[in-house]
């Protein structure tokens, strides 16, 4: 199930998990499109806060990031690995920054090795996530064509969204209809 003018999947891409897709990684979540390639996609799952303070695994960003700054879940795979998203300044072009390795827009990855005082004057908000979602050549279409995935255009800010945020349904809203009803869809069906 896409919009009419079917999104192309790219970085800055979400993916919104369609109302059906039961598998409990990605159960109701909106993923980050970092990276689309013919070999494979990468992206990282913006609504799954963990128990796990920032600050307890990374001590040089643990006051850096944006509230919550807990850890997010960004996918099965690799679960020990760190990735760091940004959303950047206005103005900041991501590939004249040391640190920075653009996506789309606004939005950089962070190298976590950097020194975060050089890097926080050009972040408006910073989000670390323990591993990603990964899908081989074709996988992710073959889920898409299923109707698991639902592809439509990010925001710098669909980064940054709070713990508390249904990201889930506020972006499925924001598509206009028919794709806005999914937003009403309960959780457990036999709650309707």
């Amino acid at each position: 199930m896409r919009p009419d003018d079917e999104v192309e999947v790219e970085p800055g891409s979400l993916l919104v998990a369609a109302p059906s897709l039961n598998d409990p990684n990605f159960t109701r979540t909106v993923v980050y499109i970092i990276d689309q390639r013919p070999e494979g996609t990468l992206g990282v799952v913006l609504n799954r806060p963990s128990d796990v303070a920032v600050h307890d695994v990374l001590p040089p960003w643990g006051s850096q990031v944006t509230k919550p700054q807990c850890i997010y879940i960004g996918g099965p795979v690799e679960q020990k690995t760190a990735l760091c998203l940004a959303a950047l300044k206005a103005g900041t072009d991501p590939a004249a920054v040391e640190g920075l390795v653009s996506v789309q827009g606004p939005v950089a990855l962070v190298d976590l090795d950097a020194e975060p005082d050089d890097l926080m004057p050009l972040v408006r908000g910073l989000r670390v996530f323990a591993g990603y979602a990964g899908w081989g050549e074709g996988q992710l279409q073959g889920e898409i064509d299923r109707g698991d995935w639902i592809v439509v255009t990010g925001l710098p800010d669909d980064v940054l969204a709070g713990a508390n945020a249904d990201l889930w349904g506020r972006v499925l809203r924001r598509q206009g209809m028919p794709l806005a009803l999914l937003s009403t869809y309960p959780k457990d069906v036999r709650d309707n």
